[in-house]
């Protein structure tokens, strides 16, 4: 070819290439970006793992949310929890459980029956509080705690208990706190001058007859607010309160108040796309929260898919009571005088349990 022809030839390939300037600079552009983001993402690990969590997350998310739950123990298609609320090293009596709840959840839909047990129902055949059983337990055997008080709530509710987890204060503190606390509405403004310090359980307050320095005034003002982990506990635990909100049925509410609270800042992307915080959760799960039993990978995804599928679906806990009631409208349970028992105590009304177990029955299975 000669010199003329190559010439020719250049001229018109250059205005072909003009022709078509904006798309030869569009794919010259795309090479050139595409280069630099190999060269990032070779050269810094924390880029890889962000574009990994980017593509996967909603992989991971859908899992999740459709995982197969039937690694779980269940009765009746529902799996049963027990939560147990311990004063944990601030307290003096470490393992007295001042919170015991009742969790019921469908491993298909997700609906959620909540019941929080009074700590002071008087067990006849273990001549104890239920609020004691894990520390008697205990003191037999380690892990006997747990034996000991799943057998006492399958007395009262004739449910099984499948899966028991013990949080300490300390830990629920923790952890409101490593999610920058939550958000949630209070009711109604109430009053309670009987919440107890931490370490001031035995303090004789100088001689005063009504030991008032063993206590703090609690006020909660009505209207969503912002709470700490300090602040969320006092709420879940506070139940001496004036007027309706001292009833076990108001401090279950408030109860269910906070794990959908918990519920929903867990969800956030400001807590799923923060390795640091996921890290330093898990870490006070290890160091606050017990389980009576080893899961399994499988076992852990099936329990979170039901949590993040309760959240999804916006479900109301369906929260019931078996409180000592008021005259008007007598509960299940009765204070029978000091004398009888040497301590204050809640014992059935109708002298068993059978009463209580059908009516949890009905509300658990048939929604009555």
């Amino acid at each position: 070819m000669n010199k003329g022809k190559v010439r020719n030839w250049w001229l018109k390939t250059k205005r072909k290439l003009f022709r078509h300037h904006s798309a030869v600079n569009f794919f010259r552009l795309l090479i050139i970006s595409g280069l630099i983001g190999l060269f990032f993402y070779l050269l810094f690990p924390w880029l890889r793992r962000l574009s990994r969590r980017a593509f996967f997350g909603p992989k991971i998310a859908f899992s999740l949310l459709t995982a197969d739950t039937s690694s779980l123990d269940f009765y009746q298609n529902r799996t049963n929890f027990l939560i147990l609320g311990t004063g944990g090293e601030e307290h003096q009596r470490l393992d007295l459980t001042d919170t015991i709840i009742f969790v019921s959840v469908n491993r298909e839909s997700a609906d959620t029956v909540m019941l929080s047990l009074p700590r002071d129902i008087w067990l006849e055949s273990l001549q104890t509080k239920i609020n004691a059983v894990y520390h008697y337990g205990e003191k037999e055997k380690e892990g006997g705690g747990f034996v000991l008080i799943k057998d006492a709530v399958y007395q009262i509710l004739n449910q099984p208990i499948h899966y028991v987890v013990l949080v300490d204060f300390q830990g629920f503190i923790k952890m409101i706190d490593l999610l920058g606390g939550i958000s949630l509405k209070v009711d109604r403004s109430f009053d309670d001058y009987r919440y107890p310090i931490p370490g001031k359980e035995r303090d004789e307050c100088g001689g005063d007859p009504e030991y008032r320095c063993r206590y703090e005034h609690l006020h909660f003002e009505a209207g969503r607010q912002e709470m700490n982990g300090e602040t969320a506990l006092k709420f879940v635990r506070s139940r001496n309160a004036e007027g309706e909100e001292g009833t076990d049925f108001a401090r279950s509410q408030r109860q269910q108040k906070v794990i959908l609270a918990l519920g929903q800042k867990l969800l956030s992307y400001q807590f799923l796309f923060s390795p640091a915080k996921i890290a330093e959760l898990r870490k006070t799960f290890g160091d606050h929260i017990k389980f009576d039993t080893q899961f399994n990978e499988n076992q852990l995804t099936a329990f979170l898919s039901l949590f993040l599928r309760f959240v999804r679906d916006k479900k109301e806990i369906r929260t019931i009571s078996i409180d000592a009631g008021n005259e008007e409208n007598l509960g299940f349970l009765y204070n029978p005088p000091l004398e009888e028992y040497n301590q204050w105590v809640l014992v059935p009304r109708a002298d068993n349990w059978q009463e209580i177990q059908k009516y949890v029955e009905e509300k658990i299975y048939k929604d009555y």
